[in-house]
């Protein structure tokens, strides 16, 4: 079977609202952090559908045994939030994986050159290759942070098909790019705009999700 990226936008209402108080320019900052952390969360729970690794066993009600399906524990998972915006929904994404490990990597993009490049990276050497890895990044825009951290992560023996991208909006440069590149990549996101201007925003987009989130 030939491998495809597959690209998720849930209808979910609690998505559409919080993705529009995300757009809104006369949002606050503290209104647009909880905007991040609810889409975060409910992102996540979309993408664990399938993705969480499960065992089968049984349980002791109080009136009898029966059969019980639990996370199993004993697969890794991890968590790697783009910095800075990824930040954002790392706490919404966080509630939902307790037991994830977190791995911060920093990428900051060349405003002339558009082009990333890494000031952190806090990625171990090896991952286990049964890893369940969930990025979060808000914005997927012209693709270059998020094929930076893929090829960080693949290096590290990260496995694509294992691997899911939450993200708010999407623009196809990026998903292209991905699609390419690792067509065993899913990804979840609130919206798909078709348009991104030179300067590496995408439209309409939330405007920079870093500087919303944190006030600067």
């Amino acid at each position: 079977m030939t491998l495809q990226l597959r690209v998720y936008v849930p209808p979910h209402p609690l998505i559409k609202h919080w993705l529009a108080v995300a757009r809104d320019a006369a949002t606050p900052s503290v209104l647009f952090r909880s905007a991040m952390t609810e889409l975060g969360r409910w992102l996540t729970y979309e993408a664990a559908r399938e993705w969480l690794p499960t065992q089968e066993t049984t349980v002791q009600s109080p009136l009898a045994a029966c059969p019980a399906t639990l996370i199993n524990a004993e697969v890794p998972m991890a968590v790697v939030p783009i910095l800075r915006a990824g930040l954002g929904l790392l706490e919404g994404a966080q509630t939902l994986l307790p037991l994830a490990s977190i791995y911060h990597l920093g990428l900051v993009r060349d405003e002339t050159t558009l082009e990333p490049s890494s000031y952190l990276n806090k990625l171990p050497d090896k991952f286990h290759p049964e890893t369940r890895v969930l990025i979060t990044d808000p914005m997927l825009a012209t693709g270059g942070s998020i094929m930076r951290a893929m090829e960080e992560l693949t290096q590290r023996g990260v496995d694509p098909s294992l691997t899911r991208i939450v993200c708010v909006v999407a623009a196809p440069p990026a998903l292209q790019k991905l699609s390419a590149a690792y067509p065993g990549l899913i990804i979840y996101t609130a919206t798909i705009d078709e348009q991104v201007n030179d300067r590496g925003f995408i439209v309409p987009g939330l405007g920079d999700a870093g500087d919303r989130t944190f006030g600067t």
